[in-house]
């Protein structure tokens, strides 16, 4: 999900049923948070405002929800991806857990992160305007997300084309 989604992993992992709708989106609609003396709750906000959002969900991540959904019997929160015992999991065990697995498949530069920025480099590779990484990401402020998440040192050979374009109608070099 975080592959599929770019979100954070509190907001994955509040996730509940009732968030994921009929036409293959996901709600992002709280996150999940250690207070003290309390343990693990759901809230029912993200980091920001712009972090509320609705998500359209790739056939992969469906797939993985179809196959979730009979796990799902005995969570007592609603969320798609409860503990082992049904609780809500800890988003600082979960990092742990992927740092130990992405160490295992020797995929140690793959973090939470790369996922983020690979949900806003993405769009921005295919053209598309930084806003709808921002939106996919739930940046209120596209700059963070052109400045923090779209990945940089892409080589741009259109840039090239568009040199010999202009060149080539301008001038003819012998």
């Amino acid at each position: 999900m975080f592959a599929a989604t770019g979100a954070r992993i509190s907001e994955v992992l509040g996730i509940r049923w009732q968030d994921i709708g009929t036409a293959k989106t996901g709600a992002i609609t709280g996150m999940l948070n250690r207070i003290p003396g309390q343990g693990m709750i759901r809230e029912s906000f993200t980091k920001t405002e712009a972090g509320m959002r609705v998500l359209p969900l790739p056939a992969f991540a469906i797939t993985i929800l179809m196959g979730r959904q009979v796990a799902a019997l005995g969570n007592l929160h609603g969320v798609v991806f409860p503990s082992a015992l049904g609780a809500l999991r800890d988003p600082s065990a979960v990092h742990k857990q992927w740092r130990t697995a992405r160490s295992c498949l020797t995929l140690d530069w793959v973090t939470s992160r790369t996922f983020r920025k690979t949900l806003a480099t993405l769009p921005d590779a295919q053209g598309l305007s930084a806003r709808v990484g921002a939106d996919q990401l739930g940046h209120a402020q596209v700059s963070m997300t052109q400045g923090v998440y779209i990945g940089r040192k892409a080589v741009h050979t259109e840039v090239a084309d568009a040199l010999d374009r202009v060149v080539s109608t301008t001038t003819s070099f012998q």
